[in-house]
């Protein structure tokens, strides 16, 4: 008697492929809008009340305290270490555009001189000013990145018809982004010293054209400095560079508002609550990524979330008490939407402490990742209600996630 072999042929496999394809096409899409709302849960947040003593803080000038040792731990195990301010600072207008009804763009080189005993070790970056039609004082919006670049619509016109004066800086002259390179920018070059990535780098920039908007002593500009009303100055970006922005604004006092925009890993987004397919540190410490954007201490925490010492609602406590507006979209998945919502909740104790809690605020919108005229308009709202105290209509503390995060202290009594 024969026996007769089995064989599926390659039409049958096939067929059956593709039946395998089509029924794993809802179970995942089931699967994906499951887990939306359920975010991976790390550890709790820790309490950024606690010193480095091990005691907790029970006074505001023991909050400043922990604000440096805060800063001190943010610098050494994420961003780097940021030097002072340069001896000198050289401004040129190189043009002048007419853009009518009033409205003026001013092109300028900005020249970074370190040290006024080696001033041929300096480098330059571009500066972008726009200027309303009036005398001002004006508000003022700093954004990190030439205007419109990326996903990043044209805000100009925009912003100029609502009053403000709109700067943008170009941060990539002093540090290139280079997806997967850690080229050694003219920054970095002029501060060997220095263990900063390039978000630390571009933070840095945006500290420097505050230095001549607010025409500290070290600047010189002989063309003038455009007249901003130094209690009115924003700081604002969009995804690494929203990244760039909070980093800038938490660090440097003199940015009245920090408005980071889908700002997600290592920006408003926390590394203990990750959203479905959010970008983690292992992701965005990739050296075929972004390594190069922060310290190198940082990739130790790739994969090993559950020993990083902090999350970061500490850097957005270190805005407190002054206004912090982070903006989300809910279709933004690998921003981390779910834990920005975590990281503002976290902060809020310190914002509370401070008897502040409204400075703390954040923003949802339908859609995906960009920094569209919406996002302008809100975070002009926000600035008008808060820094020019106008009646404005819209919800600037929303929570659109009902989920008990793991944030187990509250601020101290």
């Amino acid at each position: 008697m024969k026996s007769s072999n089995f064989k599926i042929g390659w039409k049958t496999i096939l067929k059956l492929g593709f039946l395998a394809f089509l029924i794993a096409i809802p179970l995942y899409g089931l699967y994906f809008w499951y887990r939306l709302d359920e975010p991976m849960i790390i550890k709790s947040l820790p309490d950024p009340f606690i010193l480095n003593n091990g005691t907790r803080v029970s006074t505001e000038a023991e909050w400043n305290l922990r604000r440096n040792e805060i800063k001190e731990t943010l610098q050494n195990l994420e961003y780097g270490h940021l030097p002072g301010n340069p001896d000198r600072i050289e401004v040129t207008n190189l043009s002048s555009q007419d853009l009518g009804e009033g409205k003026i763009l001013n092109t300028l080189k900005m020249t970074i001189i370190p040290n006024n005993s080696l001033p041929e070790t300096n480098f330059n970056f571009t500066l972008w000013v726009a200027l309303p039609n009036g005398t001002g004082p004006f508000p003022t919006i700093v954004k990190v990145s030439e205007e419109g670049t990326g996903s990043q619509e044209p805000a100009r016109d925009q912003v100029l018809t609502r009053g403000y004066i709109y700067v943008c800086f170009n941060h990539i002259e002093l540090d290139p982004d280079i997806t997967g390179n850690d080229i050694i920018g003219p920054c970095q070059q002029a501060y060997p010293s220095y263990d900063w990535g390039s978000i630390g780098v571009w933070a840095w920039g945006a500290m420097r054209v505050a230095d001549y908007l607010l025409n500290e002593t070290w600047v010189n500009a002989p063309d003038g400095i455009p007249n901003v009303d130094p209690s009115k100055l924003i700081i604002t970006g969009h995804s690494r560079r929203g990244k760039t922005a909070l980093l800038a604004g938490a660090f440097d006092e003199r940015f009245t508002m920090v408005v980071p925009n889908e700002s997600g890993c290592a920006g408003a987004g926390s590394f203990l609550i990750q959203g479905y397919i959010s970008e983690t540190i292992a992701d965005i410490t990739s050296p075929s990524r972004f390594r190069y954007w922060f310290n190198e201490n940082f990739t130790k925490f790739a994969g090993n979330e559950v020993n990083i010492p902090f999350d970061q609602h500490f850097l957005r406590s270190l805005v407190a008490p002054r206004l912090i507006l982070s903006m989300e979209a809910t279709e933004d998945f690998w921003s981390n939407p779910i834990g920005s919502q975590a990281i503002y909740e976290a902060a809020n104790p310190v914002f509370k402490f401070l008897d502040k809690e409204e400075n703390n605020a954040i923003h949802y919108r339908g859609g995906f990742h960009g920094f569209t005229s919406e996002d302008f308009d809100t975070l002009m709202n926000f600035a008008d209600k808060m820094l020019l105290n106008k009646s404005v209509v819209g919800n600037f503390y929303m929570t659109p996630y009902n989920i008990e995060f793991p944030i187990y202290y509250s601020e101290p009594l």
